[in-house]
């Protein structure tokens, strides 16, 4: 085999951008060591990897998947029928490209992926970021021992997954490899910022986060008035808020930021999501931030970001406190507390880690 053992790679994940976007970065990860590696994405035509993952130059099969039941219901009855005929599908794609590997990021789109594998006796290999596991990557943990994840906390808060090596979350190079203080002057020259104000950077994940977009809109004033000046990413799906005209320092919005390394450059302290990817990546680049979990689910963003902030890298706020008053009470005196930020990056530096990609890939060489 060529590329150190792998001629042809079987990627699968979706759903949401927490899937694809570490899929995307160990893809780019595999050419970079092997240009020729054969690199094949699964997805759905509905999926957020239909939008994303042809954009980035790969390969994206289409097969079909269903979202997995969580109660007792009709769909349940189903699944096992819809699950092969997904499964059959999958298996047909591995044959085609003589598959050497799968290796699953999570979101429904993964289990055909996973049974496949598994039938064909193809080595299978799971990426999880969250705490609990995914209720995808859950069923794939069946039918393999390789597990992978990005987080020390995880093997330590989940039974299911005490014997996982810990790799990290591959990231996109742009961001893996910031440096934020070089590029900090290009950055908000590119978005009309002032180049010396105290600046927050306020965005809600891949699609936004309408409780932030509009606990910021309503603290617009009081913000600016203490001099900070603000970069929104309001989300591709999310409708716009109004922001108060005429304010004394820059409040710039945009619907979608495609290089987030500009953002994060430009920005002295985050207001966001505590997703798994946002956590690896603030913390990746000692970006400090304050982290409003998302608050529904299995509270797996509020585990996302809570080692990050006992180690001293951040600030958890839970979605119903998030108001124009905690906002001007306590991110306002923050993002101007230039030693205090200082502190704050270093705490998140020292816990991330920017080579996840590498790390995923010497695994899967080790399982190969």
């Amino acid at each position: 085999m060529t590329g150190g053992g792998l001629r042809s790679v079987v990627l699968a994940g979706g759903g949401t951008g927490g899937h694809i976007y570490p899929l995307l970065a160990f893809a780019d990860c595999l050419r970079r060591h092997d240009p020729q590696v054969r690199i094949t994405c699964l997805g759905t035509p509905r999926g957020l990897e239909s939008e994303i993952i042809p954009a980035h130059g790969y390969d994206l099969r289409h097969i079909p998947a269903y979202q997995l039941p969580r109660a007792l219901n009709m769909n349940l009855v189903r699944t096992p029928d819809r699950l092969w005929r997904a499964a059959r599908a999958a298996r047909a794609v591995l044959d085609e490209v003589a598959a050497d590997v799968v290796v699953g990021f999570g979101g429904y789109v993964s289990v055909p992926a996973y049974v496949a594998a598994w039938r064909r006796r193809t080595p299978l290999v799971i990426h999880e970021v969250n705490v609990p596991p995914g209720i995808a990557n859950r069923l794939g943990m069946r039918f393999t021992k390789h597990v992978a994840v990005g987080f020390p906390h995880q093997v330590t808060e989940s039974p299911v997954l005490r014997q996982a090596r810990v790799v990290g979350v591959p990231l996109r190079t742009s961001i893996a490899t910031l440096d934020r203080a070089a590029l900090r002057a290009r950055a908000r020259a590119h978005f009309g910022l002032h180049p010396d104000l105290p600046t927050l950077f306020v965005f809600g994940a891949s699609q936004g986060a309408r409780s932030i977009n509009l606990a910021m809109a309503a603290a617009a004033k009081a913000v600016t008035a203490a001099g900070v000046q603000v970069l929104h990413v309001i989300g591709a799906r999310n409708e716009d808020v109004p922001i108060p005209p005429d304010l004394p320092v820059p409040y710039v919005t945009v619907k979608f930021l495609r290089e987030m390394e500009l953002g994060y450059a430009a920005g002295d302290l985050a207001l966001c999501r505590g997703g798994a990817m946002t956590v690896a990546e603030t913390a990746a680049i000692g970006m400090p931030a304050v982290y409003v979990p998302l608050p529904y689910g299995n509270g797996e963003q509020r585990r996302n970001a809570l080692p990050l902030v006992r180690a001293g890298g951040g600030l958890i706020v839970d979605d119903a406190e998030l108001s124009p008053a905690w906002i001007e009470r306590t991110i306002v005196p923050l993002v101007r507390d230039a030693r205090r930020l200082a502190e704050m990056s270093a705490a998140a530096a020292a816990y991330g880690r920017r080579d996840g990609d590498e790390q995923l890939r010497r695994f899967v060489l080790e399982v190969l």
